[in-house]
This record gives structure tokens, C-alpha cells and sequence, in this order.
């Protein structure tokens, strides 16, 4: 099998054959080896520990990545128990976060801590829904209004069309948006435990297809119109949602605040209203009106295999804070938070792995409850993160911490 490689190897250098092309000529897993042996020799480094991964490029190959060298490491952690009161999620958790940043573990299991204290963490989802908006073009006003009426006295149709290429996704509603001669259909989709974007793409393109064979007037552009908005953050996605519309609030008793978190719940009520409120408003943040949602988010959704780039997202959202008789109010709205338990990255080895550890791995039963779970769990983990940040700011601990816990400095 070496000599086989080896070959392989040198047609590459040669330029014989490109890196993609390998995976014609060798099994998986020794493509990913031969791959790795020509960059190493063509940038004149060595890769052992990108090398030496558990990971079977059989099972990536033409499903998560392409032209393979070997995987990365990064530090994963866990938080809790965090205690949850949702709809699916009930009972202590302990929440995997994957990151190279110190501090951030400690800091979110600090606000676990003060929340589980409190009696945990009640958790709301208020939208489920995965989207798609293609956009077409059309002659003139007169041909859009005709569109949307027929696109409305259509819909069966369009759903029939559109749920024939999934088993999982259901088209619940079609949102119109005009501009000029231009319409973008947002296609609005249950996903059921997956995240659903690959499903409610392709379900979307299936459903333009009859649209433009039946309608005529209508061209479709592109099937992703920015409507959508996938990856980028949007007033539409904020307003309407995408993925899943999660509150999470805890009552936080002054004793908590003062033993646990060390601070007073005043100052941390006036550090979000002047942090990430006001100091947000003048930033002209948007829709980022919290303190570190995407810390958070990140970091659970590389231990969990989500689609990373849909932190954009996925870490909007905002902040509430109340001063109450016995102690602080405090809740996080993520409006667009879009994850999934199985289906793309979910289905590698160590995000498996992560996601078992809260008890979310696969589909669940009935379909849909596992995601909402891992939802709701992710939401209460984003909170643990909101409270104990500001309290560290209100207590003036925040370089501190890093200091300590980053650099490995001692304070």
C-alpha cells in the first residue's frame, strides 16, 4: 500500500494529477495520507498532528469536507450542572464548550452555578422554523401582483411539490417580500431534528421549478435570494426568526448574587443597560445587543458539529435585565439560533460524543424534540454566560480573570 501512495504522491507533484483527483486512485483514509504527504512536501513542513486523527475520511468523504489531510484538536471543557426548566429540557445538565480562549469555561460555569442556585433556568421557544428565499424576477407590477396571488391560491400545490424530496421537512408558509419588478418567496420550513438548510434547499429549488414551469412570468435568479438570510445578520431573521426563537430568564436572589457572583445586582442591571444597551446603540451594533452571545454559541457549536459560519446568526440577540425586591431579573432572546442533532457535522465521532453528554445525540421522539432540547440548553448556556460576564465587569474582574485563567499569570 506505501508504494501505491508514494505514486500517487509523486504523480501529484509532478502535477500529474490535482489533490482532489486522489481520491480516485486510493482508498479514503490513504487519500487523506497521500494528501497530507504532498502538502508537506510542497510547503516543506511536517503535519503529525494533523496527521493523527481519529476521524475515517470513508465516512467524510462527499458528506462534510473535501480534499482531507487529517483533522484539528481543539480544547473542549464542560460546564454545570446547569439546571434547566424548558419544554424538552428538564433537569441538571453539563454543557460541552469547545475553545482556546481561557476564562470562558470558567466564567460560564460561574453563572451556571448562580442560576442552578436560583432554581435554574426557564426556557421558551417561541418560533421553529428553517428558511429558504429565492428570488425571481419578473416584467412589470403587474406581473408581481398576478404572482402573488398565485403563489397564494397555490400553496397545496407548491407544499406537495416541496415535501415530495424530504421525509422530515414541512412547508408551513411562504413570506412574500417585494421590491420593484423583484419577489422573494421565504420559504418556511419544520426540519424536524436537523438544522434543515441542505432539506429546505433543496425542497425550496424543487418547488421554483414547478413555479416557474406552471407561472410562466416568473424567473427564478438564484434559490438563496439573501431573504433567506443565511450567514449574515439581518433585521428579517431578527424580527421573524430563522431557525429557532429561544428565551431564556432566571430570577437571581441577592444572596446568590452576593456569594456566588460576588457583585450586587444593581451594578449589573446599570452595566447592561449602559454596556450593552446604550454603549450598543452608539456602537450601532444592530441586533448584538448582549455582552458575548457569540463566545457561547461558538464554542458549543464546534464541540457539536453545527454549521460554525451560522454563529453570525445564531449570536444575535439581546439582553434583559429588571431590578426586582429579592434580587436580579435576567433574560437572553436568541433569535435566530439554528442548530440541529443530527445531519451534517453532528454525525463525526466527538460531536456525537458532545452531544450525548446532554443527552440530545440523534433523533429524537417524536421528531423535533431533540433539537428543542439541545435549543433550550444552548439558550440557558448563553444565559449562565450573559449573568456571569456582566457581574464580572460590574466587579471590575474581568482582565483579572484573563490574566489568571489566559495567560497563566498569577494575581
Amino acid at each position: 500500500m506505501q508504494e501505491i501512495i508514494d505514486e500517487v504522491v509523486n504523480k501529484a507533484l509532478k502535477g500529474e494529477i490535482e489533490l482532489h483527483e486522489i481520491d480516485n486512485f486510493l482508498e479514503a483514509n490513504a487519500a487523506m495520507v497521500a494528501r497530507r504527504l504532498v502538502i508537506e512536501k510542497l510547503t516543506n513542513t511536517k503535519l503529525p498532528s494533523i496527521g493523527s486523527t481519529i476521524l475515517d475520511y470513508a465516512e467524510i468523504k462527499n458528506r462534510n469536507a473535501e480534499n482531507v489531510i487529517g483533522g484539528i484538536q481543539i480544547p473542549v471543557g464542560v460546564i454545570g450542572p446547569l439546571r434547566v426548566n424548558g419544554d424538552y429540557a428538564k433537569g441538571d445538565f453539563y454543557v460541552p464548550l469547545a475553545t482556546t480562549e481561557g476564562a470562558l469555561i470558567a466564567s460560564v460555569n460561574r453563572g451556571a452555578k448562580a442560576i442552578t442556585k436560583s432554581g435554574g433556568a426557564r426556557v421558551k421557544i417561541i418560533f421553529d422554523g428553517m428558511t429558504r428565499a429565492p428570488v425571481f424576477k419578473l416584467n412589470s407590477i403587474e406581473d408581481v401582483a398576478d404572482f402573488l396571488k398565485w403563489i397564494k391560491d397555490n400553496f397545496s400545490k407548491i407544499k406537495e411539490i416541496a415535501e415530495s424530496t424530504t421525509s422530515h421537512g414541512k412547508l408551513m408558509n411562504i413570506e412574500p417580500y417585494v421590491l420593484g419588478n423583484n419577489v422573494w418567496l421565504r420559504f418556511v420550513f419544520e426540519t424536524g431534528d436537523a438544522m434543515g438548510m441542505n432539506m429546505v434547499t433543496v425542497a425550496t429549488e424543487k418547488a421554483c421549478e414547478f413555479i416557474e414551469r406552471e407561472f410562466g412570468r416568473a424567473v427564478c435568479l438564484a434559490v438563496s435570494g439573501n431573504m433567506c438570510s443565511d450567514k449574515k445578520q439581518s433585521q428579517v431573521n431578527s424580527l421573524h426568526g430563522r431557525g429557532k426563537t429561544v428565551v431564556a430568564e432566571a430570577l437571581i436572589p441577592n444572596d446568590v448574587i452576593k456569594t456566588v457572583l460576588k457583585s450586587d445586582s444593581v451594578l449589573i442591571h446599570e452595566v447592561n443597560l449602559r454596556k450593552n444597551w446604550l454603549g450598543g446603540a452608539r456602537a450601532g451594533t444592530m441586533f448584538q445587543f448582549n455582552a458575548h452571545f457569540a463566545n457561547i454559541v461558538t464554542a458549543i457549536f464546534i464541540a457539536t458539529g453545527q454549521d460554525v459560519a451560522q454563529v453570525v446568526e445564531s449570536s444575535s440577540g439581546y439582553t434583559w435585565t429588571e431590578i426586582r425586591d429579592n434580587g436580579l431579573y435576567i433574560s437572553v432572546t436568541l433569535t435566530s439560533l439554528e442548530v440541529g442533532t443530527i445531519g451534517g457535522g453532528t454525525r463525526l465521532p466527538t460531536q456525537r460524543e458532545a452531544l450525548s453528554i446532554m443527552r440530545v445525540d440523534g433523533p429524537g421522539n417524536p421528531p423535533g424534540s431533540n433539537a428543542r432540547k439541545f435549543a433550550e440548553i444552548v439558550a440557558s448556556t448563553v444565559l449562565a454566560g450573559e449573568l456571569n460576564l456582566l457581574a464580572a465587569l460590574a466587579n471590575k474582574e474581568l482582565g483579572k480573570a484573563h490574566l489568571r485563567l489566559g495567560r497563566g499569570a498569577k494575581v
